[in-house]
């Protein structure tokens, strides 16, 4: 699996798809710090949210091969600026959080904000039920030369 680095706001499922992608026990856990797990680095929200602490995210970001915008579909408050993926030097991917629980509408919305902000390709899950991680994980395994369907 590539390294990648999650990023997103406040409680939109960064720790919990961390969580689903290594194989670990699904259980709340509030992100404090920047953290590693086997390939994922977790980012707290914060870092997005206040945009004094965004240079931490780009130079961690630095240590891995993917970013990985999450956007909770279940809540409107969208932090990524137009074009925030031209900030970061490797290839940003969207992940639309919460599927389970938001509204067609909803993942529509978050779809959009994320290709707005430069994310591609937008990848719909939910860590809790498993829903679309199957496509997240032949995405994170392939090589830039492969196609994804």
């Amino acid at each position: 699996m590539k390294k990648i680095i999650l990023i997103g706001s406040v409680a939109c499922g960064k720790t919990t798809l961390m969580q689903r992608l290594n194989d670990f026990k699904l259980q709340y856990k509030k992100t404090q710090a920047i953290e590693v797990f086997q390939s994922t680095i977790d980012t707290p929200g914060e870092y997005l949210e206040n945009k004094g602490l965004f240079r931490s995210l780009m130079i961690t970001a630095t240590e891995a091969e993917q970013v990985i915008f999450v956007q909770d579909a279940s809540r409107d408050p969208y932090y990524f600026a137009p074009g925030q993926a031209g900030a970061f030097s490797m290839p940003v991917a969207g992940v639309v959080s919460k599927i389970d629980i938001a509204s067609e509408r909803q993942i529509h919305n978050a779809r959009e904000l994320l290709l707005l902000a430069g994310a591609s390709p937008i990848l719909e899950v939910s860590a809790v039920t498993g829903d679309g991680m199957e496509e997240l994980q032949a995405f994170l395994e392939s090589r830039p030369e492969e196609k994804i369907r």
